[in-house]
């Protein structure tokens, strides 16, 4: 199957030089190219892309405004590329439905891992950001109530706590002694129960609910 990339940035030399790491994947191919993020919302739904790489500061419509609305009007999953490796900017793209978030020094092989990645379903976070992230999560004030969850059976949440420990699917079958296919029916589960996208926005909910924390 081939990956279908979308590449937004205002800078061509930087959406010159992904397209180079993309198109020399046998697996992929870039579909579609934008400037900033109104020429986005006009070219990559049309283009039916799988995965669409967004940077963040563009004129006019920024990366962030951008990818909520095409996460809400396509399937395209969005990874977030940035040079500045803000929490907020962190924060901000997970709320507006990205699957991943990368700086844009990171390793080609890593970009090619995202995207491989997201596109299977799973979401990436930049390793220096992951710990803020969950630090930031600790400090929330509790919520008033947690009934988006209340419809988890036991196995899910014991499942949705270790997603929130960092647990991959094979370590959570370890964990709790199930066969993999078991355990990728309660992730699809508790994604589908929480009306998340993916993993890391499941962990964020449960985060903000006060179901779970970094020290849990």
């Amino acid at each position: 199957m081939i990956i279908r990339v979308a590449l937004v940035d205002d800078q061509q030399l930087i959406r010159a030089g992904f397209r180079m790491v993309v198109g020399s994947q046998d697996d992929m191919e870039v579909v579609a190219e934008a400037g900033d993020g109104d020429e986005a919302l006009r070219v990559v739904p049309g283009a039916d892309a799988d995965v669409v790489l967004m940077d963040v500061r563009m004129p006019g419509t920024d990366g962030i405004a951008a990818c909520a609305a095409l996460t809400a009007q396509t399937d395209a999953r969005v990874i977030i590329l940035t040079t500045f490796d803000l929490d907020e900017y962190v924060v901000a793209a997970i709320k507006a439905g990205a699957s991943g978030f990368l700086l844009k020094d990171a390793p080609p092989e890593d970009l090619l891992q995202a995207i491989r990645s997201v596109h299977g379903g799973d979401a990436v976070i930049a390793p220096s950001s992951t710990r803020r992230l969950l630090e930031r999560l600790a400090s929330l004030p509790e919520p008033s109530g947690t009934h988006t969850f209340e419809t988890l059976t036991d196995r899910e949440r014991e499942v949705l706590l270790l997603m929130a420990r960092g647990k991959s699917n094979q370590e959570i079958c370890k964990e709790l002694y199930l066969a993999e296919p078991t355990v990728k029916t309660h992730v699809g589960r508790v994604l589908a129960k929480l009306g998340a996208r993916d993993r890391v926005q499941a962990v964020v909910m449960a985060h903000e609910a006060g179901l779970v924390r970094p020290q849990s």
